[in-house]
C-alpha cells in the first residue's frame, strides 16, 4: 500500500459499528463489504483497514497502520512502542470507561486478590495479569481464555477470571461477583512514531483527532433555539448556568428575543419546563454532529 496515503486501522469486532458511527458524524464515511478487511472511505488522503483491537498497537508500531484505534489496555498489554494522539471515550454500550475485574463464583470463599494464592485465573489479558498478581506477591496460574471467560470459572475449569466489563450486568448475570478492579480502560487514538513525525501525515492525524473529539462531545449535548420575552434574559442567565452566553438575536417585535444554547442531553427534562415557566415559547430541540 502506497506511502502516500495515511493508513488508518479500524478496530474490528465490538468496536467496530460505534467507531464507523463516529466517524461518520465527524465527517468520514467508511464502508464495509462483505468478507473484506479494507473499508472504503470516502476521503482520498486516507486507505482503511480492519484490525483486532487486540493486535492493533502492534501494526501501528510496525508501521503497518499510520494511525489506529484501541484500547488502552491492549497497547499497555502489548507494551506497544506508539504516540497517544489522545483519549477517545466511546464504546459499544455507552461514552464511559471500561473496567478489568477479577471475578470469583458469587459462592466462592475467595473475597481478595491474595486469596488465590495458587490458584487458576483465566482471561484474554494475560500479561497484565500477570503482572498484576506479581506486584501482589501472589503465585497465581494464569491461562489464555479464548472466550465465554465467564463460563469458565461457573464450569469449575478455574478459580477466576479476569474479564472487561462496562456495566457489570454479564457478569451478574452469570453469577460472579467482582472481587477486585485491575484497570480502566478506553479506547485511545494511536500513531506510528514515524508518521507522527511526517508534519503532512501528523497535520492529517490532528484534524481526525479534532473532528472525532467534536463529534464525541455533540453526542452528550443538543441544542435548544427558543423566543424569550427580553426582560426574562438577565433573569434566565442567573438562574441557570447551564445558558451562559447564549446566542441572542433580535426579533421583529422588540419585546421578544431569539435565544440559542448548547446544553447536556441529561439535563433537558428538567431544563424545557423551567424555560417554559420563565415564559419561553416556541422551545425546538435538535441534535449535534460535533462541537468543536
Amino acid at each position: 500500500m502506497s506511502t502516500q496515503f495515511l493508513r488508518l486501522g479500524v478496530p474490528k469486532g465490538s468496536l467496530q459499528d460505534a467507531t464507523i458511527n463516529l466517524f461518520g458524524k465527524a465527517g468520514w464515511k467508511i464502508k464495509l463489504h462483505d468478507r473484506n478487511y479494507f473499508p472504503d472511505i470516502d476521503d482520498e488522503r486516507i486507505k482503511c483497514s480492519l484490525a483486532r483491537a487486540q493486535e492493533m498497537s502492534m501494526y501501528v508500531e510496525n508501521g503497518t497502520f499510520d494511525v489506529g484505534l484501541t484500547g488502552m489496555d491492549w497497547i499497555r498489554e502489548n507494551k506497544s512502542d506508539v504516540v497517544v494522539v489522545d483519549d477517545l471515550i466511546y464504546s459499544k454500550v455507552s461514552n464511559r470507561k471500561a473496567r478489568w475485574v477479577l471475578c470469583v463464583r458469587g459462592d466462592s470463599p475467595y473475597k481478595r486478590p491474595e486469596d488465590l494464592q495458587g490458584k487458576k485465573i483465566a482471561t484474554e489479558l494475560v500479561g497484565f495479569t500477570r503482572e498484576y498478581f506479581a506486584s501482589l506477591g501472589v503465585d497465581v496460574d494464569v491461562s489464555f481464555s479464548w472466550g465465554t471467560t465467564e463460563a469458565k470459572v461457573v464450569e469449575g475449569l478455574c478459580d477466576a477470571v479476569v474479564e472487561i466489563t462496562e456495566t457489570g450486568t454479564t457478569i451478574r448475570a452469570n453469577g460472579l461477583r467482582i472481587i477486585a478492579e485491575l484497570m480502566q480502560t478506553n479506547t485511545q487514538l494511536i500513531a506510528n512514531k514515524a508518521a507522527w513525525a511526517d508534519p503532512r501525515k501528523r497535520q492529517l492525524i490532528e484534524e481526525i483527532n479534532m473532528l472525532l473529539q467534536g463529534a464525541l462531545k455533540a453526542s452528550r449535548m443538543v441544542g435548544l433555539k427558543m423566543n424569550l420575552p427580553k426582560s426574562k434574559l438577565a433573569e434566565l442567565n442567573g438562574s441557570l448556568p447551564s445558558l451562559n452566553s447564549p446566542t441572542v438575536a433580535e426579533l421583529q417585535d422588540p419585546a421578544w428575543l431569539s435565544v440559542e444554547v448548547m446544553v447536556e442531553e441529561k439535563i433537558v427534562r428538567d431544563l424545557i419546563p423551567r424555560l417554559k415557566a420563565f415564559g419561553a415559547e416556541g422551545i425546538i430541540e435538535y441534535p449535534l454532529n460535533k462541537v468543536i
